[in-house]
């Protein structure tokens, strides 16, 4: 199995910054791409896409994530890492981490999954 831990949450004036972790730890034996995404408290509709980063670091970013936050990488230590600048009220949200994931299934099986965190809180408030 592989489990997919977040981190960093918590409540922000507007203006202000907060750095959200990611750790993905299991049977791992490839970790594809991995990303961000967040749904608004309380609110039904499908998680948005904040960002995502390639193995090999390609970075793609919803436009209102553009020039604000940042997505970064650790390969190393299989965990991924959201810099978000200039916080605003609309990025109150729940943000979960999403990981594509090659893990060994059974001694002979691989399989390819997303696996994803339980969230974490981002409120933008004064």
């Amino acid at each position: 199995q592989v489990t997919v831990v977040e981190s960093g949450g918590g409540l922000v004036q507007p203006g202000g910054s907060l750095r959200l972790s990611c750790a993905a730890s299991g049977n791992i034996f490839a970790l594809k791409t991995m990303g961000w995404y967040r749904q608004g408290l309380g609110d039904q509709r499908e998680r948005e896409l904040v960002a995502t980063i390639s193995n090999t670091f390609i970075t793609n970013y919803a436009d209102s994530a553009k020039g604000r936050f940042t997505i970064s990488r650790d390969n190393a230590n299989n965990t991924i890492f959201l810099q978000m600048n200039d916080l605003r009220p609309e990025d109150t949200a729940v943000y979960y981490c999403k990981a594509n994931v090659l893990w060994k299934k059974s001694s002979t099986w691989y399989a390819n999954d997303d696996f994803w965190g339980q969230g974490t809180q981002v409120i933008i408030s004064s």
